[in-house]
């Protein structure tokens, strides 16, 4: 056991970016504001008592932990400049520049930027605010200064206890606001030369969804209907530019420019061709990277080739454990909420994953023909298989559904992808910037063919399994199983079975673990976001709610229906409150929900003296000091028990800064 433990200390840098943002997603998902001057004191501590005993475990783990959370802290408090929004504004005039274009198949979104004060914030600062442009009107032009007639909201914070917070995402990624436009004036064009500038010009250039999609990144371009298409069959993954994207094009760029090296002797007599084609290849792919927006998908993917280039150029192996956990440590010091993101988790999971199981594989190159594709066919099948188990508990977690199918569609439609659209689509984006769409027509007609393929596969029965809510307590249980599987050292030559198998078992019990917990988690019954305008109860295992729409809370709908079991496709089925008070009762409890205020004038204090009622909710502000034990505040679930759980509302991104 000693020579185990020795050998897992050996290779402790493999555990650090893990660690450290294990106490970084700590620190995100707290419910309240955390007091910093504890945990700094034992940081202190810990790092002081592993500087006099050297070579413990778990004293470093806890200040790896620690020193995550407490970047995390200094991060969000000093790193974010994001003006936060305190009211909605509704049909204001404001003046902004467009920074940013977002297309869609069915409407444009863009990126104002305007001064803080305009929304009302009392800061020097200014705001970016995110605008649909509700009627049929032209786009402006990327540094277009207009004058618009909009509304604009403050990010919707998370709707239920553990769901997606767009409050937090949107303080991170330097968004203020969201709303629409009605009508705007241009008032000033101007005709910049910045990055995205460029984004666009090239969209016009090439009017083609898949230039958008796959060299602008624009991930919401492709038809939604499409883009669940490619979900369920498993291969969603290529509309958002990440390594399958860098290695095939940072392949091709390698190949391109040492060919043209080797055939030019004043070069390589001088200078070894791989050195030129690193430089030449790198960057493109940097330019590559800029035009595609630069997502965190992209960025890892943008650093593991990086690494390979560097290790090309000095002779190493550049597919190892280490140099993946050196992307991954990079991203977090960079923006240590990227591993809060599905794109991040699943980026680095597969790749930790596939490298797991190739890195210690070779592949003869003196065999036949019918070997090589017989291990062509081994690598591909099995790539598809390690990356589907390892990202299937992010899959199910985030996006609460499992492609059953993923194994086929990847084997079909991938290499339609990477032999024929992509390279059609880079080369007919290039000609399109000349005037000549002929490739990208190619490309278009190719990608219909596949997409008739998908819908076969997404016609077959159970091609999309629907999963239940997956706690962050589950969800952590199995990421520590995957992380004992890759990142554990068996003792290959030990006699005791345990230890050359340890990893797969801990694994297996920790995975095991979080399947139980999900089977035997319960459910809310009893639903209300943060003002109360929305409330869902659930009868006969369905969800029903008090109103069919309602704006401010677009999302609540589905978040509600996620923690419920239920599809986002569901219907909303509305349930009617008899005299303006809706009573949910079930064997623990009742719940009077008043909306309107005659209703809440004429019962009130009827529901206060009912001792059949244990808590009243309304859409108002009410108290009363013989009634507030059974008046709920703020968003929250009600379980089957009676318990009641508080939605997280006081982070730092829900409020302005004092």
């Amino acid at each position: 056991m000693r020579d185990f433990l020795a050998k897992q200390f050996d290779d402790k840098f493999l555990w650090v970016p893990f660690i450290m943002a294990f106490g970084a997603g700590l620190y995100f998902a707290l419910p309240f504001a955390p007091n910093i001057l504890f945990w700094f004191i034992a940081f202190i501590a810990c790092g002081a008592g592993l500087v006099f005993r050297k070579h413990n475990f778990v004293l470093f783990c806890a200040t790896l932990f620690i020193g995550g959370f407490l970047y995390a802290a200094f991060y969000t408090h000093y790193m974010v400049k994001t003006p936060v929004m305190k009211y909605d504004m509704r049909d204001q005039e404001i003046i902004g520049v467009v920074h940013d274009i977002d297309f869609t198949d069915d409407k444009v979104k863009i990126i104002l930027n305007i001064p803080a004060t305009d929304l009302r914030i009392e800061s020097e600062r200014r705001a970016n605010i995110k605008m649909t442009i509700t009627n049929d009107m032209p786009p402006p032009q990327i540094g277009d200064v207009i004058q618009a007639k909009a509304s604009v909201f403050s990010p919707s914070p998370m709707e239920a206890p553990e769901t997606f917070d767009y409050a937090r995402w949107s303080f991170f990624n330097n968004l203020t606001g969201t709303g629409y436009i009605t009508e705007y004036n241009v008032l000033n064009h101007n005709d910049i030369h910045a990055i995205n500038h460029i984004r666009h010009k090239i969209h016009e250039k090439s009017n083609s969804f898949l230039t958008d999609g796959l060299v602008l990144g624009y991930k919401n371009s492709v038809p939604k209907n499409d883009k669940d298409i490619w979900s369920t069959v498993g291969v969603g993954h290529i509309w958002s530019i990440s390594g399958f994207h860098m290695t095939l094009i940072g392949g091709w760029l390698f190949a391109f420019f040492y060919l043209i090296c080797r055939s030019i002797g004043f070069i390589t007599r001088r200078v070894p061709a791989r050195i030129v084609a690193c430089v030449c290849a790198w960057s493109v792919l940097f330019g590559y990277v800029c035009i595609s927006g630069a997502a965190v998908a992209t960025m890892r993917a943008f650093l593991m080739t990086s690494l390979l280039f560097i290790a090309l150029l000095v002779g190493r192996n550049a597919i190892s454990m280490r140099n993946i956990s050196i992307a991954f440590l990079i991203l977090f010091l960079i923006n240590p909420h990227f591993v809060m993101h599905a794109g991040f988790q699943l980026s680095f999971a597969a790749i930790y994953g596939l490298i797991w199981f190739f890195g210690d594989k070779s592949f003869s190159k003196n065999i036949s023909w019918f070997q090589k594709v017989k291990s062509g066919i081994y690598v591909a099948t099995m790539t598809s298989l390690v990356a589907t188990f390892f990202t299937l508990p992010f899959i199910a977690t985030h996006f609460n559904y499992i492609p059953v199918y993923s194994l086929i569609g990847n084997l079909i439609l991938l290499p339609m992808f990477s032999v024929l659209i992509l390279p059609l689509v880079i080369i007919g984006t290039i000609c399109a910037m000349f005037g000549g769409h002929l490739f990208l027509d190619w490309a278009t007609n190719i990608y219909d063919f596949s997409l008739r393929i998908a819908q076969t596969i997404v016609d077959l029965p159970m091609s999309n399994l629907a999963m239940p809510h997956i706690s962050n307590m589950a969800f952590i249980i199995f990421v520590i199983g995957l992380m004992c599987l890759i990142l554990i050292k068996p003792i290959s030559d030990s006699g005791r079975w345990i230890l050359r198998r340890i990893n797969c078992l801990l694994c297996g019990i920790f995975i095991l673990c979080g399947i139980f917990i999900v089977a035997t988690q319960s459910r809310p019954v009893f639903y209300a976001t943060n003002d109360h305008e929305l409330i869902g109860m659930v009868y006969d295992d369905k969800l029903e709610f008090n109103k069919a729409r309602a704006a401010n809370h677009y999302f609540a709908f589905n978040a509600f229906r996620e923690l419920n079991g239920e599809k986002p496709s569901d219907e909303n089925i509305r349930r009617k409150c008899p005299g303006g008070v809706c009573i949910y009762k079930s064997e623990k409890f009742s719940v009077a929900y008043i909306q309107k205020f005659k209703p809440l004038q004429e019962h009130l204090v009827s529901l206060c003296r009912d001792d059949d009622i244990k808590y009243i909710v309304s859409y108002f502000d009410i108290s009363g000091p013989k009634c507030n034990h059974k008046i709920l505040h703020n968003g929250f679930v009600i379980y089957k028990s009676g318990r009641v759980k508080h939605t997280p509302f006081n982070r730092w991104w829900h409020n302005p800064r004092e």
